[in-house]
């Protein structure tokens, strides 16, 4: 248990803020929240108006983070976790390939090589985002075994169906 807690104080930036249970931030605000200010420092120093210009954050998000690191009781835990070592610093980003930059993709049905969280991330890691619908934004459904209404919405609205197999050449 006592290598379990101090492995955690090594999570990224973004899993920190997800702990936090900031009201209105889920796992992909936090992300696009650690990228833009690269420090728990930064985050906190982060302005209502320069907060609601990122990605996923709105008025009211960013209205909600903006009032969480304003509160006394907020700055002393974040100080009492770093005190206790837990990292406040985003990871240094290598060059990135961005081939997915702009496209959203849709994941249906049973995948055999990945699992959904799996293949969000090879989305994401190439700059692309996923919604848990389809809508005329989407640009792919990555469609598995037992696709259902989703694969249906995106034939009817003529958005591109992908298998796994187009997806492996995709990120070949």
């Amino acid at each position: 248990m006592i290598n379990a807690i101090n492995a955690s104080k090594n999570n990224s930036l973004d899993k920190l803020i997800s702990a936090l249970g900031i009201r209105h931030i889920g796992t992909k605000s936090a992300k696009n929240l650690a990228k833009e200010y690269k420090s728990m420092s930064n985050l906190m120093k982060a302005s209502e108006s320069s907060l609601s210009l990122i990605e996923d954050v709105g008025t009211i998000t960013a209205n909600s983070v903006y009032e969480f690191f304003n509160q006394e009781q907020t700055v002393d835990l974040i100080e009492k976790l770093k005190n206790a070592g837990v990292n406040m610093e985003a990871e240094e980003e290598e060059e990135r390939d961005n081939r997915f930059e702009g496209k959203t993709f849709v994941l249906t049905g049973t995948l055999e090589k990945y699992t959904r969280d799996s293949a969000s991330e090879i989305i994401e890691k190439f700059g692309g985002k996923t919604s848990g619908s389809v809508s005329k934004k989407t640009d792919y459904v990555l469609a598995g075994e037992e696709a259902g209404s989703k694969l249906i919405k995106a034939q009817n609205l003529g958005v591109t169906v992908l298998t796994e197999a187009e997806f492996d050449e995709m990120i070949k």
